[in-house]
């Protein structure tokens, strides 16, 4: 099993959740390839979106449908700057690269959104630490993986 799996598999035995990967023979770096592959709504695709958010890293679980609106975000966690991380800096707080970023896994725990868009489906869909994985979730096993705070960020 690739270590990246093996430290998201992990935290979700850690959060009692009984999931399998699924190992893809194709990489799907974004939400609408992703809902392609697996033939279901791009906003039940859960994108994991890290941003530097002023020197620390954010994870913002977001509906594959829509955008974040960093300024809603930021004033919603206190007034807080937000700006999209760069590929070394998603690297360095995740192990992880973007189109492939877990909601857990990391080196060390990430402060987590979730998006409340994602409440409306049953099934949800996330990456699983590589761009060829992903693993479905409930919005419930999310939040209790992530320990998410819930949050409109659009």
């Amino acid at each position: 099993m690739n270590p990246k799996h093996r430290r998201f598999v992990a935290d979700l035995k850690q959060a009692g959740i009984d999931r399998e990967i699924q190992i893809l023979d194709e990489h799907t770096h974004t939400a609408a390839a992703a809902a392609s592959y697996l033939g279901c709504e791009v906003a039940a695709i859960a994108n994991s979106l890290v941003f530097d958010c002023e020197g620390e890293a954010l994870l913002i679980m977001s509906s594959g449908a829509g955008r974040v609106d960093t300024k809603v975000v930021g004033a919603a966690l206190g007034g807080v700057s937000l700006k999209r991380a760069t590929p070394d800096f998603v690297k360095q707080a995740t192990g992880q690269v973007i189109g492939g970023v877990a909601p857990a896994g990391h080196p060390a725990p990430l402060r987590t959104v979730i998006d409340t868009a994602l409440r409306d489906f049953d099934e949800l869909w996330v990456a699983a630490g590589t761009a060829d994985s992903l693993m479905p979730l409930s919005y419930d096993e999310l939040i209790r993986l992530t320990g998410g705070t819930e949050l409109v960020v659009r």
